[in-house]
């Protein structure tokens, strides 16, 4: 089985999944690795369930599903009019967090590295971001944005909570109690 494989922005390349263990796979056709990374694979190519291994980052896409947009665990995901909901409904059950920002907002700039750092703690949620501009106002306007930084939490493709302004403690309670639930 081929699946396209990203361990970081500077390295894309072809991985071949062993299907005789589910932790090996041989990068290219000359070098391979057997470690803890892949800790499960879903049958039918559809997905491989990731963990962190120290400083890589992987996002793991069956030949299958190359069309549209991809998310890489442990990093916040630019997304725009198109590919905001194509995600979303991709993320099935998982907990998505949309930062909805703009470019001019000084809290959203405080808050933005914040952010980034949930992503790296929280690897079991997808983290989104939103430049609330003109070419994005539709989605913005759709998602009821009235003030910037706004945090949706989305679960099964519905807002079920919000937080307004760049108040960190509370974007953190937010997530908890969503992916407790």
């Amino acid at each position: 089985m081929t699946l396209n494989l990203c361990t970081s922005p500077k390295l894309v390349g072809t991985a071949f999944f062993d299907s005789s263990s589910s932790s090996k796979l041989s990068i290219g056709s000359s070098s391979s690795f057997s470690s803890p990374i892949l800790s499960s694979k879903n049958v039918g190519l559809r997905s491989l369930s990731l963990r962190k291994s120290g400083n890589v980052n992987l996002s793991v896409r069956s030949s299958l599903e190359t069309a549209g947009p991809t998310v890489t665990v442990g990093q916040v995901t630019e997304v725009n009019k198109d590919t905001f909901w194509p995600i979303v409904n991709a993320a099935g059950d998982k907990t998505v967090v949309l930062d909805m920002f703009t470019q001019w907002c000084g809290p959203c700039k405080v808050i933005a590295p914040k952010f980034k750092e949930l992503s790296e703690k929280y690897l079991d949620v997808v983290f989104l971001k939103l430049d609330c501009n003109q070419d994005n106002k539709p989605l913005a306007k759709e998602l009821g944005l009235k003030v910037v930084p706004t945090f949706k939490i989305l679960k099964d493709s519905k807002v079920v909570k919000e937080v307004t302004g760049a108040k960190y403690d509370d974007l953190v309670a937010a997530i908890n109690t969503v992916r407790s639930s």
